[in-house]
């Protein structure tokens, strides 16, 4: 397998969307990875991870996704195809978006922490990384002021967003378990664990209506909604695939809410999200993929506590209740609990009663 850096900038094709003309892009790095005949039958994303040590897994399958790899001129956007002796694959990498990163005393939640990791409970309403809209005051503000200015250096790499630390994320409105890096070999270990699905995630979710069987998998490719870009959807095309195994832990109101946990086998973006919804049970009080409409007229079904208890909820009723997974430097296997938040169990609380 050969990895040479530091090429010239590729001359991109005219393409439209996502397509890597990052090769034309101010900054943009070009990277070349061939397969040898070790390799043939790898992933894709195994490959150009083993290949391309300064760039996490996670980052190389976000690459991919978005067109930026490329193999004799054609877009690689599949992380698990299974690669050719000698095929050549060109890699765009784009310039780290600058964000000016500021340390900022936020009160966090902390469960565990040693010298490499920190695992803590997130409030909703809290963003992970800064981005556009959400400049400051998010979790990564909130651990560089925790854990000292060493953290801004873990798990920078080549190109994308800064988010030191962060190896997985959890919507804005999404309560819950989230582990974060201290050092880069935790940041590495950890964010192999999650590419591999080695760690364990399980959700509670309020969704309207009782699913049937009371216990499953969703299944179905996640991509952008082809009519609303700030939605994802299932889609028949293209897109990325997503498992969601969950079960029925208590029903209310005659079935007309239930409590169901979910465990990733995948982690899509919105995935929990999108494949209930898709299944005719969307999560209370998500205000994306609530099918607002249908919420409305189920809500006024609800006695009058549970509808003054769902709109004081303003947000998805989804928590992060269990993360488990093996520390990626001791190799202690670590497991932790988190118990509904009060605004969640004071609408379960409001169900309870007729």
């Amino acid at each position: 397998m050969t990895a040479p850096e530091g090429q010239e900038e590729m001359a991109g094709d005219q393409e439209a969307g996502n397509q890597a003309a990052g090769s034309q892009e101010a900054g943009a790095q070009a990277l070349s990875v061939t397969a040898g005949a070790a390799e043939a039958g790898q992933r894709l994303d195994r490959l150009l991870a083993a290949a391309l040590p300064q760039l996490s897994r996670s980052r190389l399958q976000t690459l991919i996704a978005e067109g930026r790899v490329r193999c004799a001129g054609q877009a690689v956007t599949t992380p698990s195809a299974k690669v050719k002796a000698g095929q050549t694959f060109a890699i765009i990498v784009p310039e780290a978006r600058p964000v000016a990163l500021e340390a900022q005393a936020i009160p966090l939640e902390i469960l565990y922490e040693d010298r490499d990791l920190i695992v803590l409970n997130k409030p909703a309403g809290l963003v992970v990384h800064p981005a556009a809209g959400n400049p400051d005051k998010t979790l990564v503000n909130a651990l560089m002021a925790h854990c000292g200015p060493d953290l801004t250096g873990v798990g920078g790499g080549i190109g994308g967003e800064q988010r030191p630390g962060i190896v997985h994320r959890l919507d804005k409105d999404t309560s819950g378990l989230m582990v974060a890096a201290k050092t880069e070999a935790a940041h590495k270990g950890l964010s192999a664990a999650f590419a591999d699905r080695s760690i364990e995630r399980a959700y509670q979710a309020l969704v309207w209506g009782l699913p049937q069987p009371a216990a499953g998998t969703i299944t179905g490719n996640i991509g952008r909604n082809p009519k609303n870009r700030k939605k994802m959807a299932v889609v028949k095309h293209g897109g990325r695939p997503a498992e969601t195994a969950y079960k029925v832990i208590e029903t209310y109101q005659n079935g007309r809410v239930s409590l169901l946990e979910c465990h990733l086998k995948t982690g899509r973006t919105h995935q929990i999200r999108v494949h209930l919804a898709e299944a005719g049970h969307p999560l209370l009080g998500d205000p994306l993929y609530g099918r607002q409409g249908t919420a409305g007229r189920r809500a006024r079904l609800l006695p009058e506590a549970a509808q003054t208890a769902l709109g004081a909820l303003g947000r998805q009723a989804l928590h992060a209740k269990t993360l488990g997974f093996q520390h990626p430097v001791s190799g202690e296997r670590l497991q932790f609990e988190s118990v509904l938040p009060s605004d969640i169990s004071a609408l379960i609380r409001s169900l309870e009663s007729f």
